[in-house]
């Protein structure tokens, strides 16, 4: 019986060059389907983070317009105005920023949520939610995306998830070895926080990489949110952490070596069993 899944190998060190990478989790507040002012006041969150050094910022999920289920309404064409805002604040602090955005890609069929990234050269990056949230209504507005993605940001492999898809283990497993680290931006409701925190560390520890989850503050017409957003190092130590109820921005470095190196001292990775 083979010993590792169909499609999976044996993981081997791969050469790094990056010696670490600053990342930074913009924890803030949603003004419910504003789209202008939540740029206007993301604007001098983005400013605080280039100046602490970060190389990338992550925004939460639905950072324009908050939770909203109004899909037809608020939903932006693949380069509107929320995607220009990030390519422009990617150009002018020389960084690379990112966030969930509701697009619609294709007038004959339902919008999606959509993780962009973008690049101070105007790359674009952009991943679909792959697990809308059922319980909540989302699936009935949003369609699911078709495929994960991992891209090489700055020299490191990150891989784009948003919020619900953090309970879906296999999804992070599959990416493990070709990632240093996830980006979980999220609207995550307080009643709910101790999973939340709970599932991005176990995601960091069983795929020994790095997580940054990203969560809103605040209320929406439905819920309400304390944040509790978390760098985790492949270790499951918490690197940085957001005080729960407020705005903050949290700093942390991600070495591509220290994945190696916890993944060469400890190489349980290449030990999954076929399903």
């Amino acid at each position: 019986m083979p010993r590792l899944q169909s499609g999976w190998q044996a993981w081997q060190a791969p050469s790094h060059e990056v010696d670490a990478v600053r990342v930074a989790a913009v924890q803030h507040d949603v003004v419910w389907e504003d789209r202008e002012a939540n740029h206007e006041h993301l604007t001098g969150l983005i400013a605080s983070a280039a100046a602490g050094g970060a190389d990338l910022v992550v925004l939460t999920e639905m950072f324009p317009v908050g939770f909203s289920l109004a899909a037809d309404r608020i939903a932006e064409p693949p380069d509107g105005p929320s995607i220009r805002f990030l390519l422009e604040q990617a150009e002018q602090h020389g960084l690379w920023t990112g966030g969930s955005v509701p697009v619609r890609d294709d007038t004959d069929l339902m919008p999606v949520n959509r993780f962009v990234l973008a690049g101070p050269d105007g790359t674009l990056h952009h991943y679909d939610k792959m697990y809308p949230f059922t319980y909540a209504g989302e699936r009935d507005y949003y369609r699911p995306g078709e495929r994960p993605l991992t891209v090489t940001i700055e020299g490191v492999k990150v891989s784009l998830f948003v919020c619900y898809d953090l309970r879906f283990s296999e999804a992070f497993w599959d990416l493990a070895l070709t990632t240093d680290l996830y980006l979980v931006p999220a609207n995550w409701p307080s009643s709910r926080r101790e999973h939340w925190m709970t599932l991005l560390r176990a995601r960091a520890i069983e795929n020994q990489a790095y997580v940054l989850g990203v969560n809103r503050v605040g209320d929406d017409p439905r819920f309400s949110y304390s944040g509790d957003s978390l760098i985790v190092d492949p270790l499951g130590e918490v690197l940085a952490e957001a005080e729960p109820g407020i705005e903050a921005v949290l700093m942390a470095d991600v070495e591509p070596e220290r994945v190696i190196s916890v993944r060469t001292e400890f190489p349980f990775l290449q030990d999954r069993r076929g399903k």
